[in-house]
């Protein structure tokens, strides 16, 4: 756990009493202008209307929440494109780890995928906690600054990162070793022969994309390798021509090491439409590992996690927490390199 946290204390979520008692009304009146019940006046409705909005009321989405009682659903947002996550695999396994543990505690997940628009993903925190929908939620793809975890904390909504640790913050954690997982990528690439390396990130807006490339240049410079970084969005096209741009280089790398499996396969596509072969040419190693990377031929060479292990840790941390049982921070398991067809010594 974090210490020394200067962020001020949860804010009560505002009842009708709270209205009331500000405009010196009675809670009858507050419930009928809430409702949109006849027994109070235009002026006062607004007004009603107004404070509730601004002290950040919402009406409850259940008779149990009314009473206190927790809802027994957690709540995951993905800001995330929709068409990306049907190709990439990686939440689809974490979810089927998050839902494994609340089958089993006797929760239900409540989803929500917005596209690119974080601010969308906060607005949607504040309802669900507002509205008792929810009794904690996960937070996924730590971004830099991230403007989740101040919300949330003022909320006092429970919470668990799968990113950090973030100095200052109290929330639990799921962190991992992206230093750790570089230098096993490096001694690989290094131990074949390999001097000039590319790495073509995803996002840098994302926290693990940083952590992954100062872990990279850190390995690199330890093992005496050049490394050129480059950065792409998570889809194929904009990897392909990343991918390109590298190739068509007067020295172009001998390996190139991607953030993820779709954009892996990309590389593998444009170095084909250059006439690169893989693994003679160029070597190619993906970030994750899923089962696409064996779709292919030849089969990529990737780190592998067990991805439904890292859900289902997150969603059993989360219930602790909703329980009182704060865990803290929890490295979680070190990724392994599978070693396939794609990576072999340097022409």
């Amino acid at each position: 756990m974090a210490q020394g946290s200067s962020s001020p204390g949860p804010t009560a979520r505002a009842t009708m009493g709270d209205i009331a008692r500000r405009l010196d009304i009675s809670k009858a009146a507050v419930s009928y202008a809430l409702n949109g019940h006849p027994g109070v006046s235009a002026a006062t409705r607004q007004r009603v209307l107004d404070l509730a909005k601004d002290l950040g009321w919402y009406a409850s989405s259940s008779a149990r929440a009314l009473s206190g009682a927790e809802t027994g659903v957690v709540g995951l947002v993905l800001s995330r494109p929709s068409k990306l996550l049907t190709i990439e695999t990686f939440f689809m396994h974490f979810l089927s780890g998050v839902e494994q543990v609340l089958t089993e505690r006797g929760s239900s997940l409540l989803l929500r995928v917005i596209g690119e628009h974080p601010e969308a993903e906060t607005q949607t925190y504040e309802r669900w906690w507002g509205e008792r929908r929810v009794d904690g939620v996960i937070l996924v793809d730590e971004r830099y600054h991230d403007m989740r975890l101040p919300v949330v904390e003022r909320l006092g909504l429970p919470a668990v990162l799968c990113g950090g640790p973030i100095k200052g913050s109290a929330l639990p954690c799921l962190w991992t070793d992206h230093a750790a997982d570089a230098s096993t990528v490096l001694r690989h690439l290094v131990g074949l022969g390999h001097k000039r390396i590319a790495h073509v990130s995803g996002p840098a807006r994302f926290v693990h994309e940083r952590a992954r490339r100062r872990g990279v240049r850190s390995a690199a410079r330890a093992l005496g390798a050049t490394v050129e970084a480059l950065e792409a969005e998570y889809t194929g096209p904009e990897a392909g021509e990343v991918t390109q741009r590298l190739l068509d280089q007067p020295e172009p790398p001998s390996a190139i090491i991607y953030a993820s499996d779709v954009m892996a396969l990309a590389g593998l596509g444009a170095a084909a439409a250059r006439g690169v072969s893989v693994p003679d040419r160029l070597s190619v190693v993906s970030w994750d590992d899923s089962y696409l990377t064996t779709l292919v031929h030849p089969a990529v060479t990737a780190l592998w996690r067990n991805t439904p292990e890292y859900g289902a840790l997150a969603a059993s941390v989360l219930l602790d927490l909703v329980d009182g049982h704060d865990r803290g921070r929890i490295q979680v398991s070190a990724s392994t390199l599978r070693v396939r067809g794609t990576t072999a010594p340097p022409a």
